[in-house]
């Protein structure tokens, strides 16, 4: 069913509260405030990962590193929410071009043009506050 005139895009009316920025996001979040979105990179198992921490996920090592994506990825699944106080929705994993997938919001799209392999694009949100960093999320390309 494509997203109508009549249902409002629920990223337009629905509130998008700042994330709690501790001292192991506080780097995310500052690039994400300069429109770069980070993932990381273990020195030790070559694996990528999202979000960046500051240990690895896959083999617990501390030699990790921040990397910049492209903001270019792929949907890998998604599924539509219909029902919702603030208008449809779609949620997806989305996989960077650089290997890792991310959980998101798609908007700012059709919904009928959303496919599994659909090329997406990294858009960011503000969120409410002064200075304070945006969100991800993808559209369709």
């Amino acid at each position: 069913m494509a997203q109508t005139t009549s249902e409002p895009d629920a990223s337009a009316v629905r509130r998008l509260l700042p994330p709690r920025v501790n001292a192991e996001t506080m780097r995310f979040w500052a690039a994400a405030q300069e429109g770069k979105l980070l993932y990381g990179y273990c020195d030790a198992c070559h694996q990528t990962h999202y979000y960046p921490r500051t240990l690895c996920p896959y083999c617990f090592s501390d030699e990790t590193q921040w990397k910049a994506g492209s903001g270019h990825a792929v949907v890998y699944t998604y599924s539509i929410m219909h029902r919702s106080p603030t208008g449809p929705y779609a949620i997806a994993y989305v996989t960077l071009a650089e290997g890792p997938s991310i959980l998101t919001n798609l908007i700012d799209c059709d919904f009928e043009r959303i496919k599994i392999g659909s090329p997406v694009k990294l858009v960011w949100r503000a969120t409410e506050g002064d200075g304070t960093p945006p969100l991800p999320f993808f559209t369709v390309v």
